[in-house]
Protein backbone atom coordinates (compact mmCIF):
# COMPACT_ATOMS: atom_id res chain seq x y z
CA UNK A 1 0.00 0.00 0.00
CA UNK A 2 1.28 3.45 -0.92
CA UNK A 3 1.76 5.92 1.93
CA UNK A 4 -0.11 8.88 0.44
CA UNK A 5 1.44 11.48 2.76
CA UNK A 6 4.96 10.14 2.23
CA UNK A 7 4.35 10.34 -1.53
CA UNK A 8 3.02 13.90 -1.42
CA UNK A 9 5.22 16.40 -3.22
CA UNK A 10 4.20 19.17 -0.84
CA UNK A 11 2.57 18.16 2.46
CA UNK A 12 0.65 20.92 4.29
CA UNK A 13 2.52 23.04 6.83
CA UNK A 14 0.86 21.36 9.81
CA UNK A 15 2.36 18.04 8.69
CA UNK A 16 5.71 19.33 7.48
CA UNK A 17 6.33 21.07 10.82
CA UNK A 18 4.30 18.76 13.07
CA UNK A 19 7.21 18.19 15.47
CA UNK A 20 7.81 21.91 15.89
CA UNK A 21 4.12 22.59 16.48
CA UNK A 22 4.06 19.84 19.13
CA UNK A 23 7.06 21.32 20.91
CA UNK A 24 5.55 24.78 20.86
CA UNK A 25 2.23 23.49 22.18
CA UNK A 26 3.92 21.56 25.02
CA UNK A 27 5.90 24.64 26.10
CA UNK A 28 3.08 27.14 25.54
CA UNK A 29 2.07 28.86 28.77
CA UNK A 30 0.68 32.07 27.30
CA UNK A 31 -2.99 33.09 27.04
CA UNK A 32 -4.75 31.93 23.88
CA UNK A 33 -7.59 33.69 22.08
CA UNK A 34 -10.73 31.59 21.72
CA UNK A 35 -10.32 28.79 19.19
CA UNK A 36 -6.54 29.20 18.79
CA UNK A 37 -4.34 26.12 19.24
CA UNK A 38 -1.30 28.25 20.16
CA UNK A 39 -0.86 31.53 21.99
CA UNK A 40 0.09 34.60 19.92
CA UNK A 41 3.64 34.42 21.28
CA UNK A 42 3.99 30.82 20.12
CA UNK A 43 2.49 31.64 16.72
CA UNK A 44 5.21 34.28 16.35
CA UNK A 45 7.89 31.77 17.35
CA UNK A 46 6.57 29.28 14.79
CA UNK A 47 7.03 31.80 11.99
CA UNK A 48 10.29 33.52 12.92
CA UNK A 49 11.94 30.69 14.88
CA UNK A 50 13.01 29.81 18.42
CA UNK A 51 16.44 28.14 18.71
CA UNK A 52 15.75 27.04 22.31
CA UNK A 53 12.81 24.92 21.14
CA UNK A 54 14.52 23.94 17.86
CA UNK A 55 11.92 25.82 15.87
CA UNK A 56 13.23 27.03 12.51
CA UNK A 57 12.57 30.39 10.90
CA UNK A 58 10.02 30.00 8.14
CA UNK A 59 9.14 33.56 7.17
CA UNK A 60 12.04 35.72 6.03
CA UNK A 61 11.28 39.39 6.01
CA UNK A 62 9.77 41.94 8.36
CA UNK A 63 9.26 40.45 11.84
CA UNK A 64 7.04 43.42 12.64
CA UNK A 65 4.73 42.35 9.80
CA UNK A 66 4.34 38.94 11.44
CA UNK A 67 3.38 40.53 14.76
CA UNK A 68 0.89 42.90 13.13
CA UNK A 69 -0.69 40.03 11.18
CA UNK A 70 -1.15 38.01 14.37
CA UNK A 71 -2.75 40.98 16.13
CA UNK A 72 -5.01 41.60 13.12
CA UNK A 73 -6.31 38.02 13.29
CA UNK A 74 -7.27 38.45 16.94
CA UNK A 75 -9.57 41.33 16.02
CA UNK A 76 -12.91 41.56 14.23
CA UNK A 77 -11.52 42.34 10.79
CA UNK A 78 -9.94 39.97 8.31
CA UNK A 79 -6.29 40.10 7.24
CA UNK A 80 -5.41 41.16 3.71
CA UNK A 81 -1.87 40.41 2.51
CA UNK A 82 -0.91 42.39 -0.58
CA UNK A 83 2.33 42.60 -2.50
CA UNK A 84 4.18 41.80 -5.68
CA UNK A 85 3.97 38.23 -7.02
CA UNK A 86 6.35 35.80 -5.32
CA UNK A 87 6.69 37.66 -2.00
CA UNK A 88 5.46 34.65 0.02
CA UNK A 89 1.97 35.97 0.75
CA UNK A 90 0.41 32.53 0.34
CA UNK A 91 3.15 30.89 2.38
CA UNK A 92 2.63 33.41 5.18
CA UNK A 93 -1.12 32.81 5.19
CA UNK A 94 -0.57 29.04 5.31
CA UNK A 95 1.90 29.27 8.19
CA UNK A 96 -0.46 31.52 10.16
CA UNK A 97 -3.36 29.13 9.58
CA UNK A 98 -1.26 26.13 10.63
CA UNK A 99 -0.16 27.77 13.89
CA UNK A 100 -3.53 29.31 14.78
CA UNK A 101 -5.97 26.64 13.60
CA UNK A 102 -3.80 23.54 13.14
CA UNK A 103 -5.36 23.16 9.69
CA UNK A 104 -4.54 24.82 6.37
CA UNK A 105 -6.80 23.10 3.82
CA UNK A 106 -9.73 25.49 4.14
CA UNK A 107 -8.90 27.48 1.01
CA UNK A 108 -10.83 29.30 -1.71
CA UNK A 109 -8.82 30.00 -4.86
CA UNK A 110 -9.99 33.22 -6.47
CA UNK A 111 -10.55 33.08 -10.23
CA UNK A 112 -13.09 33.94 -12.89
CA UNK A 113 -14.69 30.57 -12.13
CA UNK A 114 -15.18 31.16 -8.40
CA UNK A 115 -18.89 30.84 -7.58
CA UNK A 116 -21.08 31.49 -4.56
CA UNK A 117 -20.90 27.77 -3.72
CA UNK A 118 -17.19 28.25 -3.00
CA UNK A 119 -17.96 30.96 -0.43
CA UNK A 120 -21.34 29.95 1.04
CA UNK A 121 -22.60 26.42 0.37
CA UNK A 122 -23.83 24.07 -2.33
CA UNK A 123 -25.98 20.95 -2.51
CA UNK A 124 -25.62 17.25 -3.21
CA UNK A 125 -28.35 17.23 -5.83
CA UNK A 126 -28.94 13.48 -5.67
CA UNK A 127 -29.76 13.77 -1.95
CA UNK A 128 -31.61 17.03 -2.51
CA UNK A 129 -33.95 15.38 -5.00
CA UNK A 130 -34.34 12.27 -2.85
CA UNK A 131 -35.08 13.86 0.52
CA UNK A 132 -35.27 17.59 0.03
CA UNK A 133 -33.11 20.24 1.75
CA UNK A 134 -31.30 18.72 4.72
CA UNK A 135 -28.03 18.97 6.60
CA UNK A 136 -26.99 15.74 4.90
CA UNK A 137 -27.52 17.23 1.44
CA UNK A 138 -25.73 20.48 2.30
CA UNK A 139 -22.16 20.84 0.97
CA UNK A 140 -20.37 23.47 3.07
CA UNK A 141 -17.86 25.80 1.47
CA UNK A 142 -14.42 26.20 3.08
CA UNK A 143 -15.70 29.49 4.53
CA UNK A 144 -18.76 27.82 6.07
CA UNK A 145 -16.63 24.99 7.44
CA UNK A 146 -14.23 27.49 9.00
CA UNK A 147 -17.16 29.28 10.65
CA UNK A 148 -18.58 26.01 12.00
CA UNK A 149 -15.28 24.90 13.48
CA UNK A 150 -13.74 28.24 14.50
CA UNK A 151 -10.77 28.16 12.14
CA UNK A 152 -8.90 30.33 9.67
CA UNK A 153 -10.01 30.22 6.03
CA UNK A 154 -7.70 31.45 3.27
CA UNK A 155 -8.90 33.33 0.18
CA UNK A 156 -6.17 33.33 -2.46
CA UNK A 157 -6.04 36.00 -5.18
CA UNK A 158 -9.23 37.69 -4.02
CA UNK A 159 -9.08 40.36 -6.74
CA UNK A 160 -9.39 37.67 -9.40
CA UNK A 161 -12.82 36.72 -8.06
CA UNK A 162 -15.92 38.31 -9.66
CA UNK A 163 -17.36 41.35 -7.84
CA UNK A 164 -20.50 39.46 -6.74
CA UNK A 165 -18.33 36.91 -4.93
CA UNK A 166 -16.38 39.68 -3.22
CA UNK A 167 -19.66 41.30 -2.18
CA UNK A 168 -20.76 38.06 -0.51
CA UNK A 169 -17.80 38.38 1.85
CA UNK A 170 -18.93 41.77 3.16
CA UNK A 171 -21.80 40.39 5.25
CA UNK A 172 -19.76 37.35 6.33
CA UNK A 173 -16.99 39.56 7.69
CA UNK A 174 -19.46 41.98 9.27
CA UNK A 175 -22.10 39.66 10.72
CA UNK A 176 -20.06 36.45 11.07
CA UNK A 177 -23.09 34.43 9.97
CA UNK A 178 -24.33 32.60 6.88
CA UNK A 179 -28.08 32.05 6.60
CA UNK A 180 -29.34 28.79 5.09
CA UNK A 181 -32.98 29.63 4.29
CA UNK A 182 -33.55 26.34 2.44
CA UNK A 183 -33.41 24.57 5.83
CA UNK A 184 -35.87 26.96 7.48
CA UNK A 185 -36.15 30.65 8.16
CA UNK A 186 -34.22 30.45 11.42
CA UNK A 187 -31.45 28.20 10.10
CA UNK A 188 -28.03 29.81 10.01
CA UNK A 189 -24.38 29.05 10.78
CA UNK A 190 -22.79 31.43 13.29
CA UNK A 191 -19.01 31.68 13.39
CA UNK A 192 -17.31 30.15 16.41
CA UNK A 193 -14.35 31.78 18.20
CA UNK A 194 -11.19 31.37 16.16
CA UNK A 195 -12.85 32.07 12.82
CA UNK A 196 -11.26 34.65 10.56
CA UNK A 197 -10.26 35.22 6.96
CA UNK A 198 -6.80 35.69 5.48
CA UNK A 199 -6.98 37.01 1.91
CA UNK A 200 -4.14 37.63 -0.53
CA UNK A 201 -3.92 39.89 -3.56
CA UNK A 202 -1.14 40.61 -6.04
CA UNK A 203 -0.51 44.28 -6.72
CA UNK A 204 -0.12 43.48 -10.42
CA UNK A 205 -3.69 42.10 -10.45
CA UNK A 206 -5.21 45.15 -8.77
CA UNK A 207 -7.04 46.11 -11.95
CA UNK A 208 -8.69 42.72 -12.54
CA UNK A 209 -11.58 43.18 -10.08
CA UNK A 210 -10.90 46.13 -7.81
CA UNK A 211 -12.21 45.58 -4.29
CA UNK A 212 -15.03 47.83 -3.19
CA UNK A 213 -14.41 50.32 -0.41
CA UNK A 214 -16.97 48.43 1.71
CA UNK A 215 -14.98 45.20 1.43
CA UNK A 216 -11.67 46.95 2.02
CA UNK A 217 -13.00 48.31 5.31
CA UNK A 218 -13.56 44.75 6.51
CA UNK A 219 -9.84 43.95 6.20
CA UNK A 220 -6.65 45.18 7.78
CA UNK A 221 -4.12 45.52 4.95
CA UNK A 222 -0.50 44.43 5.34
CA UNK A 223 2.02 44.76 2.51
CA UNK A 224 4.52 41.92 2.07
CA UNK A 225 7.67 43.39 0.54
CA UNK A 226 10.48 41.59 -1.31
CA UNK A 227 13.50 40.65 0.81
CA UNK A 228 16.07 43.43 0.49
CA UNK A 229 18.71 41.94 2.78
CA UNK A 230 21.09 39.78 0.66
CA UNK A 231 22.23 37.72 3.67
CA UNK A 232 18.63 36.93 4.63
CA UNK A 233 17.75 36.01 1.06
CA UNK A 234 20.81 33.74 0.79
CA UNK A 235 19.78 31.97 3.99
CA UNK A 236 16.24 31.44 2.73
CA UNK A 237 17.32 30.14 -0.68
CA UNK A 238 19.87 27.76 0.85
CA UNK A 239 17.33 26.39 3.33
CA UNK A 240 14.58 25.96 0.75
CA UNK A 241 17.03 24.31 -1.66
CA UNK A 242 18.16 21.82 1.00
CA UNK A 243 14.54 20.99 1.79
CA UNK A 244 13.67 20.36 -1.85
CA UNK A 245 16.73 18.23 -2.56
CA UNK A 246 16.19 16.23 0.62
CA UNK A 247 12.75 15.23 -0.66
CA UNK A 248 14.33 14.00 -3.89
CA UNK A 249 17.07 12.20 -1.92
CA UNK A 250 19.79 13.88 -3.98
CA UNK A 251 22.54 16.32 -3.05
CA UNK A 252 24.37 19.09 -4.87
CA UNK A 253 27.18 21.44 -3.99
CA UNK A 254 26.24 25.11 -4.20
CA UNK A 255 29.43 27.16 -3.65
CA UNK A 256 29.09 30.44 -1.78
CA UNK A 257 30.20 32.50 -4.79
CA UNK A 258 27.52 30.91 -6.97
CA UNK A 259 24.83 31.48 -4.36
CA UNK A 260 26.00 35.07 -4.04
CA UNK A 261 25.83 35.44 -7.83
CA UNK A 262 22.24 34.17 -7.84
CA UNK A 263 21.13 36.52 -5.06
CA UNK A 264 22.96 39.51 -6.55
CA UNK A 265 21.41 38.95 -9.96
CA UNK A 266 17.89 38.77 -8.61
CA UNK A 267 18.34 41.75 -6.30
CA UNK A 268 19.90 43.83 -9.09
CA UNK A 269 17.12 43.10 -11.59
CA UNK A 270 14.38 43.35 -8.95
CA UNK A 271 15.46 46.73 -7.59
CA UNK A 272 16.75 48.30 -10.79
CA UNK A 273 20.21 49.01 -9.37
CA UNK A 274 23.33 47.09 -8.40
CA UNK A 275 24.68 46.85 -4.87
CA UNK A 276 27.15 49.56 -5.87
CA UNK A 277 24.25 51.84 -6.80
CA UNK A 278 24.59 51.68 -10.61
CA UNK A 279 21.21 51.71 -12.41
CA UNK A 280 20.15 48.64 -14.42
CA UNK A 281 17.03 48.06 -16.53
CA UNK A 282 14.24 46.32 -14.58
CA UNK A 283 12.52 43.51 -16.49
CA UNK A 284 8.74 43.14 -16.30
CA UNK A 285 9.23 39.48 -15.36
CA UNK A 286 8.80 38.58 -11.69
CA UNK A 287 12.22 38.47 -10.02
CA UNK A 288 11.01 37.25 -6.64
CA UNK A 289 12.78 35.15 -4.02
CA UNK A 290 10.41 32.31 -4.93
CA UNK A 291 11.72 32.42 -8.50
CA UNK A 292 15.29 32.52 -7.18
CA UNK A 293 14.60 29.32 -5.23
CA UNK A 294 13.22 27.72 -8.41
CA UNK A 295 16.37 28.71 -10.32
CA UNK A 296 18.62 27.33 -7.56
CA UNK A 297 16.67 24.07 -7.53
CA UNK A 298 16.71 23.67 -11.32
CA UNK A 299 20.41 24.57 -11.51
CA UNK A 300 21.17 21.97 -8.84
CA UNK A 301 19.23 19.26 -10.69
CA UNK A 302 21.10 20.20 -13.87
CA UNK A 303 24.41 19.83 -12.02
CA UNK A 304 23.41 16.54 -10.39
CA UNK A 305 22.01 14.73 -13.40
CA UNK A 306 24.14 16.24 -16.19
CA UNK A 307 27.31 17.12 -14.32
CA UNK A 308 29.36 16.28 -11.26
CA UNK A 309 26.91 17.77 -8.75
CA UNK A 310 28.74 21.09 -8.35
CA UNK A 311 26.61 24.08 -9.34
CA UNK A 312 28.37 26.75 -11.42
CA UNK A 313 27.44 30.13 -12.77
CA UNK A 314 26.67 28.44 -16.09
CA UNK A 315 24.03 26.23 -14.44
CA UNK A 316 22.38 29.31 -12.95
CA UNK A 317 22.51 31.17 -16.28
CA UNK A 318 20.83 28.33 -18.18
CA UNK A 319 17.87 28.44 -15.78
CA UNK A 320 17.76 32.24 -15.48
CA UNK A 321 16.65 32.61 -19.07
CA UNK A 322 13.42 30.75 -18.32
CA UNK A 323 12.59 33.26 -15.59
CA UNK A 324 13.40 36.52 -17.37
CA UNK A 325 12.68 35.63 -20.99
CA UNK A 326 8.95 34.93 -21.12
CA UNK A 327 7.14 36.57 -24.03
CA UNK A 328 8.32 40.14 -23.62
CA UNK A 329 10.79 41.32 -26.25
CA UNK A 330 11.67 44.34 -24.12
CA UNK A 331 12.87 42.04 -21.33
CA UNK A 332 15.30 40.43 -23.79
CA UNK A 333 16.84 43.84 -24.41
CA UNK A 334 17.02 44.56 -20.69
CA UNK A 335 18.75 41.25 -19.94
CA UNK A 336 21.24 41.86 -22.75
CA UNK A 337 22.04 45.26 -21.25
CA UNK A 338 22.56 43.67 -17.83
CA UNK A 339 24.92 41.08 -19.33
CA UNK A 340 26.88 43.63 -21.34
CA UNK A 341 27.40 46.08 -18.49
CA UNK A 342 27.14 44.31 -15.12
CA UNK A 343 27.88 40.64 -15.76
CA UNK A 344 30.76 41.45 -18.11
CA UNK A 345 32.43 43.70 -15.53
CA UNK A 346 32.03 41.18 -12.71
CA UNK A 347 33.27 38.33 -14.93
CA UNK A 348 36.72 39.91 -14.93
CA UNK A 349 37.01 39.30 -11.19
CA UNK A 350 35.05 36.09 -10.65
CA UNK A 351 35.04 32.64 -12.26
CA UNK A 352 31.37 32.18 -11.32
CA UNK A 353 30.37 35.38 -13.13
CA UNK A 354 32.60 34.48 -16.08
CA UNK A 355 30.83 31.11 -16.41
CA UNK A 356 27.50 32.88 -16.21
CA UNK A 357 28.39 35.38 -18.95
CA UNK A 358 29.61 32.66 -21.29
CA UNK A 359 26.41 30.66 -20.82
CA UNK A 360 24.14 33.71 -21.24
CA UNK A 361 25.98 34.76 -24.39
CA UNK A 362 25.40 31.26 -25.78
CA UNK A 363 21.68 31.43 -24.93
CA UNK A 364 19.74 31.92 -28.18
CA UNK A 365 17.33 34.29 -26.50
CA UNK A 366 20.10 36.59 -25.25
CA UNK A 367 22.86 36.44 -27.86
Amino acid sequence: MVDVQAAALRPPAEETFADELDRLKAADKGPRPGGWVLSPRSVRKFLIGDPALKVTRKFYGDDGLVERAIVDLMGEQGLMLVGEPGTAKSMLSELLAAAISGRTNLVVQGSAGTTEDHVRYGWNYALLLAEGPSQRALIPSPVLEAMRTGRIVRLEEITRSPPEIQDTLISILSEKVIAVPELGEDQAVYAKPGFNIIATANLKDRGVHEMSSALKRRFNFETVLPIDDPALERELIARQLDRRLEKSEVRSQMPEDVLDLLVSTFQDLRSGKTREGAPVPRPDAVMSTAEAVNVAHAASLDAIYFGDGKVTGAHVARQLGGVVLKDNAEDVRKLKAYVDHVVKERSRRSKAWSDMMTALKAHKGVS
